[in-house]
């Protein structure tokens, strides 16, 4: 097993964890399951309708889930529908044996959280969604529960993914402000650098929603229910207008929310990822407004770091239960920073994403 440095492991680590079989699989991994600080999961051959969601604690997912199967049904061939509002599991392909060292943590894709479906890793023994214990050995699953589009899967399409940690990664508040004063992460449109004062540090780096838009009057999506299914093999494949309905830029008013819809909005500001950081987004502070600001929250080394510098974040936002007012700029969410145990070998934009140098984009499914 190699000795690596503490942090956030790089594409070229996470294949020395493979060729070391820390990461097993019956169907050798893919070229393109490697991103510069993760790797992609792939479903498996099963899905099972459980009747609501669980954690194992003491057992094994197997173990609960013989009390909360309702029916299984293949992914193989053609694949199969998954229905919005229902709870389903899958085991996946990756099956993991983590030295002592080294633990994980899986977020999803950017476009499953922009196609408003819900997921969750579980391991074994966990009493936490998403985290893998260090030293874990066992398999893995993925809860999911799309929540406003019902979506067509296969076995071997990707959901979410899995990012590696060697020992403590993380940038303290004090460690985050010395990187500002060493240069600046986020951006204007231009590509202008923000002053040191435009930046909140508080428990990671604050950022803001936007709500006046790049000229066409146009600042965020709102879903509609009661769509036809999206196919995730479908990329480029639906019209924009079949499923979202354009939020309009309020001018100088604020923008109210409406309890339980599906929006899509973009950050105020732009943020640069350095090559030797990474980062993720963290879940809304609900002391702050009972928000749900995004499902997919890991930022690769590199992510905005193209010329001009700086990519927007896309906001995967549902207020719950009430009604709730935003205005142009105001902290929305923030970012945790990292350090990376090594630079990646690829980073974010030179693996073929569709997202870097963003603005506010729908996924990949829909024609531009």
């Amino acid at each position: 097993m190699p000795d690596f440095a503490p942090g956030v492991l790089s594409d070229r680590q996470i294949k020395q964890l493979v060729a070391s079989e820390v990461i097993q699989s019956p169907a050798p991994l893919e070229p393109g399951q490697y991103q510069p600080n993760s790797i992609d999961l792939r479903l498996g051959t099963v899905a099972y309708r459980v009747r609501c969601s669980f954690l194992p604690q003491d057992s094994t997912v197997q173990e609960r889930l013989q009390s909360l199967e309702m029916y299984s049904f293949s992914l193989e061939f053609d694949g199969a529908v998954l229905e919005r509002g229902q709870t389903y599991l899958i085991p996946l392909q990756e099956h993991l044996e983590l030295p002592s060292a080294i633990r994980a943590k899986a977020n999803p894709k950017s476009s499953t959280g922009r196609l408003d479906v819900f997921t969750r890793m579980l391991s074994d023994h966990s009493h936490r969604f998403e985290e893998v214990a260090a030293g874990y050995s066992g398999p893995l699953f993925l809860e999911v529960f799309p929540r406003t589009f019902p979506i067509k899967v296969q076995a071997g399409q990707s959901l979410n993914q899995l990012r590696f940690f060697n020992g403590d990664s993380e940038l303290s508040d004090v460690e985050l402000s010395a990187q500002l004063d060493a240069r600046p992460l986020l951006y204007t449109d231009d590509g202008e650098a923000l002053s040191v004062t435009d930046h909140h540090v508080e428990n990671g780096l604050y950022m803001g929603i936007d709500l006046l838009g790049n000229g066409n009057g146009i600042i965020g999506y709102r879903a509609q229910r009661h769509s036809e299914v999206i196919d995730l093999a479908g990329i480029g494949r639906y019209e924009m207008r079949d499923f979202w309905e354009p939020v309009e830029a309020p001018g100088e008013r604020p923008l109210i929310l409406e309890p339980e819809e599906f929006y899509l909005f973009a950050s105020a500001q732009r943020v640069a990822v350095p090559p030797e950081l990474s980062a993720e987004m963290v879940p809304y502070d609900t002391a702050s407004g009972e928000l749900r600001t995004h499902y997919a929250g890991f930022f690769d080394s590199g992510f905005g770091w193209a010329q001009p510098r700086g990519a927007r974040v896309v906001l995967e936002v549902r207020s719950h239960d009430v009604p709730f007012q935003v205005t142009h700029g105001q902290r929305f969410f923030r970012l945790n920073f990292q350090r990376n145990s090594e630079i990646p070998e690829s980073l974010y934009g030179g693996t073929g994403s569709h997202y870097q140098s963003q603005g506010l984009a729908l996924s990949k499914h829909f024609r531009v």
